[in-house]
């Protein structure tokens, strides 16, 4: 499985969040013309192999960009739906751009999956980053999509101004009440030419240590792993933009490697000791960066056993893909 990524940077977002600078993050400004978005698709086909693979629209607030526009996209997607192994299509969103009659627009074309920028539920932190949603926008949202059968993800960015650990936490375990089948963590980065820069300069915005914020997002991905829900990222995709336009906050290349040899790390210390079982192909998730979790194992057996599917800590699993 995979998704054919269409970014559409900017395209139908009237707000200006203080951490976004989309150009950084896909390096692209313009949104594909149809006659791109055709050719996107043919290209990354005769590259695939396998079943269940989908078409995503990313990079922007896809179903702010007009109803006509955003029918010419989808109808493009569509063609290839039930061919060629396309099973559906994926989008991404603000949760204040879903409404009724959004959602009878989506439900006319094989829209399986939705993503939400929800970021935080938490009103300061909402606030701060100039986000221009409410929580409440959030679970409106969540509704309209649970109600018409399509899955359900929602984003969350850990460490902007004015959250905490405990604020993410309840962000956490409210995205599972609200019926979230799939994440992301995005800890925060900083990126040149944003609101947060300056914020940064200033000292109006102090990020976190970046240990606490590894912590954070393990945390956080430990309460979706037990509940369910498909952490599908952890960390923005690495690029040379990203790489040269990121000035602070939590960039990391190995982001999501230090995180899930976090979780194994947490899981273990609460236990306090026993056995800790692993495929081998998890082998770096369990020891850490440089050997980094051996002296929080020393109550541990370690059993290397290649029938498992990830890591389980006396028993349970912590970690699997």
């Amino acid at each position: 499985m995979a998704n054919i990524p269409i970014f559409i940077p900017h395209a139908g977002c009237k707000n200006d969040c203080a951490f976004c600078n989309q150009k950084s993050i896909t390096g692209k400004i313009e949104p594909p013309t149809m006659e791109e978005t055709a050719k996107i698709i043919e290209e990354n086909l005769a590259t695939l192999t396998g079943s269940g693979h989908t078409i995503a629209f990313f990079g922007g607030s896809f179903t702010g960009i007009g109803n006509s526009l955003m029918r010419e996209y989808l109808s493009v997607a569509e063609k290839y739906v039930d061919k060629k192994n396309i099973v559906g299509i994926r989008l991404s969103t603000r949760p204040d751009y879903i409404t009724a009659e959004i959602m009878d627009i989506l439900g006319k074309f094989s829209v399986t999956n939705i993503e939400l920028g929800a970021q935080s539920l938490d009103g300061e932190v909402l606030k701060r980053a100039n986000r221009g949603h409410s929580a409440g926008d959030v679970e409106n949202a969540a509704r309209l999509i649970n109600n018409k059968g399509i899955t359900l993800g929602l984003q969350m960015m850990i460490g902007l101004p004015g959250d905490t650990y405990e604020k993410s936490i309840k962000t956490a375990k409210r995205f599972v009440e609200l019926g979230a089948k799939e994440s992301r963590i995005y800890p925060t980065v900083v990126l040149k030419n944003t609101r947060l820069e300056k914020m940064l300069e200033s000292g109006e915005y102090v990020p976190d240590s970046f240990e606490n914020i590894i912590d954070t997002a393990a945390d956080c991905y430990s309460i979706f792993f037990e509940n369910s829900v498909k952490v599908l990222r952890i960390g923005l995709q690495n690029s040379q933009e990203l790489k040269e336009n990121a000035v602070g906050g939590f960039y990391h290349e190995a982001l999501g490697e230090k995180v899930y040899s976090r979780v194994v790390r947490r899981n273990a210390e609460r236990a306090g000791g026993g056995e800790i079982c692993y495929n081998k192909r998890f082998l770096s998730k369990v020891t850490g960066q440089k050997k980094e979790n051996m002296p929080y194992l020393e109550n541990y057996t370690l059993v290397e056993d290649n029938s498992l599917k990830g890591v389980m800590v006396n028993g349970k699993y912590v970690l699997t893909f």
